[in-house]
């Protein structure tokens, strides 16, 4: 009887540690698909308009950031197309109030590692090749951990730079 507590205490005790550091991990890392305040189907902008992603991540060419749009780059269409959807209707207060809508990054690499989107997009990346088939997500979710190791196998595959200060400032 005594041996059949102590087992139970073991298993007991065991089963706290893998829920809390279950539950610690989940609290550290960002969700995999977060909610937005406004819904944005890629799919719909990229396969049924035609859309690109540099069409709205205008600045990851020409800057480390790709940067997640503004209302104002919104409202260049939404002036006019699709003005009575619900999801539209925020965007257009969120652009009429000038607050930002607020949205929530899927993807952010860790403070001390330095990632170009302009240096990866002129060698001729795709933007899938990081973020995913996001032009047939509904909602963008990460499909990838963006890790050392993940980036170290592009970089051996592509014959990119693998030193330390590539990516470690």
């Amino acid at each position: 009887m005594k041996t059949i507590a102590i087992y139970v205490v073991i298993v007991a005790w065991f089963a706290a540690v893998v829920v809390a550091v279950a539950a610690f991990g989940l609290m550290q890392e960002p969700s995999m698909r977060p909610k937005q305040p406004i819904e944005y189907p890629h799919h719909t902008h990229v396969q049924d308009v035609g859309m690109q992603c540099l069409d709205c991540h205008r600045y990851a060419e020409k800057s480390i950031y790709a940067t997640i749009p503004g209302t104002d780059i919104c409202m260049g269409c939404h002036e006019s197309v699709a003005t009575d959807k619900p999801e539209i209707i925020k965007l257009t207060e969120a652009y009429r109030s000038g607050k930002p809508v607020g949205w929530v990054r899927v993807y952010q690499v860790k403070p001390h590692v330095y990632f170009s989107h302009k240096r990866h997009v002129l060698s001729g990346m795709k933007c899938q090749e990081c973020h995913g088939p996001v032009e047939q997500m509904t909602t963008v979710q990460r499909v990838t951990d963006l890790g050392m190791g993940w980036c170290v196998k592009c970089h051996r595959t592509r014959g990119a730079p693998r030193e330390c200060d590539t990516c470690h400032k």
